[in-house]
């Protein structure tokens, strides 16, 4: 049999190294660009097993380019833009980096609660961009708010939304998340989280925080129903994907002051369209989708990458696949 291979696709030269030099000689490690469509890829390397990172195999038309591909493993958490159950019919695998950019993202998360409480923002926007000191806040003040002691719904409790979860135990909060897989006691008592009703948890958290997938159960998972039962003084983070929260019916909330926030890393459309309500409130934290973005989650994501190159190899089944739903 001839050599495994892998086609890597990189941001930086040094990814595909640090992958190269972990899965050992018996795989071949082809790198390109992430910016490279894989369907031009030379045909001399349509042998390979393996597709890692980057735009990826994005359609079952670039998949059967490649009779030999057996996974396609992404570096990152999501994997809503891969055709699942077109490529599962071939045969083909998908995984996700099972975790790698969790704790990044984690990070990011209690940073857009603590941003969007307190329009922390809004007073760098004045003070760096505006050179307007402390201009409105000293009046404003009653808009401020501290994380500790609320409590907070995370909406998925798994490799992301657990470690906001373990976060928060330092902040004091009281921690509920909903979710439609099942934990274990011990897996609940390490992330410092208790199982609700998830109209119970929509209904009195003071933050809910997103941490799902995107697939058609999950899309708008928070609309109008969802936004007319929360507190008038909840906020609404989402650091997953832009089109689980149906963003029409977040902006009425807005408008309306069915919510007092949002910090938002993700939106349905991105990049974030200039005429998007959403830009320009001072009361809604925005950021262009790089959460799970660290030299460190990039490490991890590759060495997960690299375990799965090694089971593949090895005739055994690979981990964080993703099924289609």
């Amino acid at each position: 049999m001839s050599k495994f291979k892998a086609i890597f696709l990189h941001q930086e030269p040094w990814e595909a190294e640090r992958f190269r030099d972990a899965v050992g000689s018996d795989m071949e490690v082809v790198a390109y660009p992430q910016g490279t469509d894989v369907a031009s890829i030379d045909e001399s390397h349509h042998d390979a097993q393996m597709v890692v990172g980057g735009g990826g195999v994005r359609s079952v038309e670039t998949a059967e380019k490649f009779p030999a591909l057996k996974l396609i493993q992404t570096l990152s958490a999501g994997t809503d833009s891969i055709p699942k159950v077109g490529m599962s019919e071939m045969g083909i695998r998908v995984a996700n980096n099972m975790g790698g950019n969790a704790v990044a993202v984690a990070e990011v998360t209690v940073v857009l609660m603590v941003s969007t409480y307190r329009r922390l923002m809004v007073q760098w926007d004045q003070t760096n961009n505006k050179g307007s000191y402390a201009a409105g806040f000293g009046t404003d003040w009653a808009r401020f708010h501290e994380l500790t002691g609320k409590r907070v719904g995370i909406i998925g409790l798994g490799q992301i939304g657990s470690r906001v979860a373990k976060r928060l135990q330092g902040w004091e909060c009281e921690v509920v998340y909903g979710d439609i897989a099942s934990y274990s006691a011990e897996y609940e008592a390490a992330a410092g989280a208790t199982k609700v009703d998830f109209d119970e948890l929509i209904e009195t958290s003071d933050v809910i925080s997103l941490h799902v997938p995107l697939d058609r159960s999950t899309e708008k998972i928070l609309s109008d129903r969802e936004f007319s039962m929360m507190k008038p003084s909840a906020i609404v983070v989402n650091a997953c994907r832009g089109p689980v929260v149906d963003e029409a019916a977040l902006i009425r909330a807005l408008d309306t002051g069915q919510i007092a926030g949002a910090g938002l890393d993700v939106t349905e459309i991105e990049p974030i369209e200039i005429s998007n309500a959403l830009i320009g409130r001072d009361n809604v934290v925005l950021l262009p989708h790089r959460a799970g973005s660290s030299v460190e989650a990039r490490e991890k994501s590759i060495d997960n990458a690299v375990q799965n190159a090694k089971l593949l190899m090895a005739g055994e089944d690979p981990v964080g696949v993703v099924l289609p739903v």
